[in-house]
């Protein structure tokens, strides 16, 4: 948004792939301390996780509906996390987007940088036709009064971590389960559905990752398996794909 058209910062996006929440987790929180210690670049994590609940900071356990039965029958599992916001799904078919990204380079603010998020997915469904936008009051990205992206967020030492969920072939079912980001009232949708047709999640990746290069003035380069620079002292370095 505000580095120099000719020197964008560097930023490596990964395609990762499906994998379990709580090794991305872990991952990210490696990833933003070799960020604020200037060991890698900004990065552009893209996956999809195996069915879970997040619960935010903000969140509340009873907008969790399903027991702990109903959660095992239909293979949920339930993390209480570090980012801001209520509680959400994630699940086969969506899109997920962790930026770890130095807002400090960027003179971006928390709620810049939010609203670049939108805007980043706003452009993306804009190449599929789809007209989406904000919903005063609410963050994410919506198409009328259903949420199609959800966002949410942490910021540590002015390095990001989280961030956002757009659905593209996603199961909408599994929402049935929770109270979608602690909001009564509000449905959700997908982009399959808009569409009436499934939509190759790397070919809408591409398009995310495309558009959050523009929005947020980055250059983007592809990379390969994520080898995480070890703390001091510690042995080796730990791959991530």
């Amino acid at each position: 948004m505000v580095a120099e058209p000719s020197v964008r910062p560097l930023c490596e996006l990964r395609r990762l792939g499906l994998v379990r929440y709580k090794v991305a987790w872990d991952r990210q929180a490696e990833l933003v301390r070799a960020r604020k210690a200037g060991e890698i670049p900004d990065q552009l994590l893209l996956l999809e996780h195996p069915h879970v609940y997040t619960l935010g900071r903000r969140g509340e356990t009873a907008h969790i509906l399903l027991d702990a039965q109903g959660l095992a029958e239909r293979g949920i599992e339930v993390f209480e996390v570090d980012r801001g916001g209520d509680v959400t799904y994630h699940g086969p078919g969506q899109l997920v987007g962790y930026p770890i990204v130095d807002l400090r380079r960027q003179g971006v603010d928390a709620h810049r940088y939010v609203r670049g998020l939108e805007e980043t997915l706003i452009q993306a469904l804009a190449e599929y036709g789809v007209a989406a936008g904000r919903n005063p009051g609410y963050t994410g990205v919506w198409l009328g009064e259903e949420k199609i992206a959800a966002i949410g967020v942490r910021i540590s030492g002015g390095v990001t971590s989280h961030g956002f969920a757009l659905n593209v072939n996603t199961d909408l079912s599994y929402f049935a389960g929770i109270v979608p980001c602690g909001i009564v009232g509000k449905g959700v949708t997908s982009l399959a559905r808009v569409l009436g047709r499934p939509v190759p999640l790397g070919e809408v990746a591409a398009a995310v990752a495309r558009r959050f290069a523009a929005v947020f003035e980055l250059e983007i380069v592809e990379a390969g398996a994520l080898t995480v620079p070890s703390p001091k002292g510690s042995p080796g370095a730990d791959r991530f794909q």
